[in-house]
């Protein structure tokens, strides 16, 4: 591995202007990474990753490399380009284990994280950095959000997120409730009440959107953000027909393959996978067969029907009547990406949406109420972990001098009351 990862390192150019940290979302400075590696210092270099990125160790599994660091390299041009992703991975998981650096002086000011996605975590530690009181609400019984429940085992293991949690959360005395849905037992007014100056709203995209074609509530039709939240708890059978071709489709694919389902096909409506051509090269080295064109009409106990499409230079797709056909299948799973839930914004006047139910927010992350701000795919609907973060860090700033402008909340009128000694029966 070291010597994988050193060849790597050496392949870089070390430009002057670097190509790959201008295509990389949150700007990590590879070129410095890179020479501190050189330089035999690694502790160093792991410093720069994560204060830039604290989800560095994530991202080095999960970005979409070939179109963001990678794809922008010089050396790609005539050549391989430098495999950033596997120097970052290295780094970021040996230095992770050596952070052990506690929570800053408290400022006396508590801020509310409501969702442990990408943006969440990012924005929970970035004002654990300046010193606030940070809870984080996540509605699931572990953090992660989208990087746990909607990411497969084989691209992110879990164990990552659990290192997350202790490195950056508990070290940094990061309090976290979980199994809160904000907006039913407790509502953004509770938060306000309790102190918190600031909330931010993280809560994702869980919503799947549906297809609204006859059989669609069959007993054997699931949506795909569902079956990856745990697909062990589904049966698929022998044959299974995905529809949709992202990303999410083809993790779908690959972990129904993995539970023992033999024959998975993936239909879409183009030529062009949505799917990052990474992402669907392993899926097509693992078994999976892919369609195009084909526009899903109605599902029936035996299968789904498509009509086929015609697709003109210019991308519009003309239906052709005439062409259906029915493709047999055990299960289908519905991937056409996911819409947000409503629980917090339909509970929380003022709070201002858009016609696809995504928070309203300015640039830097306020929404339409004071002290409340959003950002992620609650915002933007879904986008990449690193684009989540990369635009996190800039509303947690925003969050950060909107809380500087309030005063700390006054004592409460019974903070000098003693504590009862407990009678341990002795």
């Amino acid at each position: 591995m070291a010597l994988h990862v050193m060849d790597e390192a050496n392949h870089c150019l070390g430009c002057k202007n670097p190509r790959c940290q201008a295509g990389c979302p949150i700007h990590t400075d590879i070129p410095t990474v890179i020479r501190l590696l050189k330089e035999n210092r690694l502790n160093e270099a792991g410093r720069v990753l994560f204060e830039n990125n604290p989800l560095t160790t994530v991202c080095s599994l999960v970005c979409n490399h070939e179109k963001q660091c990678e794809g922008h390299c010089i050396q790609g041009i005539k050549g391989q380009p430098v495999h950033f992703s596997v120097i970052e991975n290295y780094i970021s998981s040996t230095y992770a284990a050596q952070m052990t650096r506690g929570p800053a002086i408290p400022n006396g000011k508590r801020a509310a994280i409501v969702g442990s996605g990408p943006a969440g975590l990012t924005i929970a530690v970035v004002l654990a950095r300046y010193g606030y009181d940070v809870t984080i609400f996540e509605a699931h019984d572990k953090i992660g959000g989208v990087l746990r429940y909607g990411i497969p085992e084989f691209r992110l293991p879990k164990s990552v997120l659990d290192d997350f949690e202790y490195r950056h959360l508990r070290l940094k005395d990061i309090k976290v409730r979980p199994n809160i849905d904000v907006g039913k037992a407790l509502t953004i007014e509770d938060l306000f009440r309790d102190g918190y100056k600031a909330i931010f709203i993280g809560t994702g995209v869980w919503r799947p959107n549906a297809l609204h074609i006859q059989g669609e509530s069959l007993g054997h039709v699931h949506f795909a953000i569902n079956y990856l939240q745990n697909p062990d708890v589904y049966h698929l059978g022998n044959r299974a027909i995905v529809i949709g071709a992202g990303n999410a489709a083809m993790d779908v694919a690959r972990t129904a393959i993995r539970h023992g389902t033999r024959h998975v096909e993936c239909f879409s409506l183009t030529k062009k996978l949505a799917a990052s051509d990474y992402e669907a090269s392993y899926a097509k080295l693992e078994g999976v067969n892919f369609f195009y064109n084909k526009k899903p009409v109605e599902i029936t106990p035996a299968g789904v029907v498509f009509r086929n499409l015609a697709e003109g230079e210019d991308g519009t797709l003309t239906e052709l009547p005439g062409t259906e056909q029915l493709y047999p299948a055990d299960s289908v799973i519905v991937s056409v990406s996911q819409g947000p839930c409503t629980t917090i914004t339909s509970s929380t006047k003022g709070l201002e949406t858009t016609a696809r139910g995504l928070v309203v927010t300015d640039e830097v992350g306020h929404t339409t109420l004071p002290g409340i701000f959003a950002s992620g795919d609650a915002v933007k609907g879904a986008r990449t972990v690193v684009e989540a973060v990369a635009y996190s860090k800039q509303v947690a700033e925003a969050m950060h001098a909107y809380m500087q402008t309030l005063p700390p909340d006054p004592p409460s009128p019974y903070a000098g009351l003693e504590p009862l000694q407990p009678d341990d029966g002795n």
